[in-house]
């Protein structure tokens, strides 16, 4: 009996005792500063609750297609996940010392940084970083190259000019990243790449001009090979400028006709000549999910070569930090398209 008593007394008090350390932890919790964990507030997914009003584009309202083009509605910890890459970039930065850094074109802006395989004659990635237009840096995809550089790839990371900078005109941007991949075509052999492999891979606005290289013609602009590219990885990209110039985007980009029209990559498939792989998160926004699903949708209905890759459970800011880890989903993709094994 005594013991019967001593097992109960001793359920109660462990039940006690959980029940007091989950109260702790919900008052710790809900007392955290922003800079530890974000509110409920801050962490909503989508449009703040709104009145449906007239519908500006398919299904949505001008609220909902202003949240469906901006990141930060449906990942509110992309903050977070930026300074990581920011610091991860840093760290190989450390670990593999700076790249090297070269001009393309005769503006301060117009550079790329080159990290250097140890393989000779190797294949070469060249990356556009996204950051809506607005912002991003060659130096802030730095954390990607020692997957590229392990596997035997050069890894070449671009700069170009903002929107701002370029009055709102997004050509300009397409405009320097073709000059940058033909700089890199005709210079390939002074760091050991060949010329005859060379890939292209960009991330959300990036991927958009990426996108915009590979419809491109290139013999005729620019006197190289059609084929000078050999495959696109495209990872949360845009691909018809239609909606994005009825959202809040078009604040910043001045849209006309001509640019809307020369700037959809989906609108130019025939000039298509690479093989492609399009990605996109579970997480994302729904314009950049439809967006991508679209798009290859279009590509193989005109009898192109084209992979779509939907990764499960990432938003817009973690799908790209896969590109680092030759088992992640990018990493493998990009590493499979240029026909490399994993190290």
């Amino acid at each position: 009996m005594q013991r019967d008593e001593a097992l109960r007394s001793n359920r109660i008090t462990r039940r006690k005792v959980l029940a007091t350390a989950a109260a702790a932890t919900a008052v710790a919790a809900s007392s955290s500063s922003p800079a530890l964990g974000a509110s409920a507030e801050t962490c909503r997914i989508g449009p703040a609750p709104h009145p449906k009003g007239r519908l500006v584009f398919m299904n949505y309202n001008q609220i909902e297609l202003d949240a469906a083009y901006d990141q930060s509605s449906y990942a509110p910890l992309g903050y977070q996940i930026t300074a990581r890459r920011a610091s991860n970039s840093a760290e190989t930065r450390r670990r593999l010392g700076p790249p090297r850094r070269e001009s393309y074109g005769p503006t301060e802006i117009e550079k790329l940084d080159i990290f250097r395989t140890n393989r000779p004659n190797a294949p070469i990635l060249i990356f556009v970083h996204g950051g809506a237009w607005l912002n991003g840096s060659a130096s802030e995809y730095h954390f990607a190259a020692e997957n590229f550089i392990n596997a035997g790839a050069h890894y070449v990371a671009l700069d170009f000019i903002a929107a701002e900078a370029a009055k709102g005109d997004i050509r300009m941007m397409a405009d320097q990243v073709k000059r940058a991949i033909v700089w890199v075509y005709k210079n390939a052999s002074s760091f050991g790449g060949d010329a005859n492999r060379i890939y292209l891979s960009g991330q959300s606005s990036g991927a958009h001009l990426a996108g915009v290289a590979l419809v491109t013609d290139w013999q005729k602009e620019f006197g190289v090979p059609a084929d000078i590219i050999k495959a696109g990885l495209l990872l949360s990209g845009m691909y018809e400028m239609k909606p994005v110039r009825l959202s809040h985007r078009s604040s910043y980009v001045k849209f006309d006709d001509a640019m809307e029209e020369s700037m959809s990559t989906q609108r130019h498939i025939a000039r298509l000549r690479a093989p492609i792989t399009v990605v996109y998160g579970t997480n994302e926004t729904p314009e950049f999910q439809r967006q991508s699903r679209e798009f290859a949708a279009a590509v193989k209905a005109q009898g192109k070569q084209v992979e779509l890759i939907e990764v499960p459970n990432h938003n817009h800011y973690e799908l790209q930090e896969t590109l680092a880890n030759p088992f992640g989903w990018c990493g493998r993709a990009a590493l499979a398209m240029m026909k490399l094994k994993p190290v």
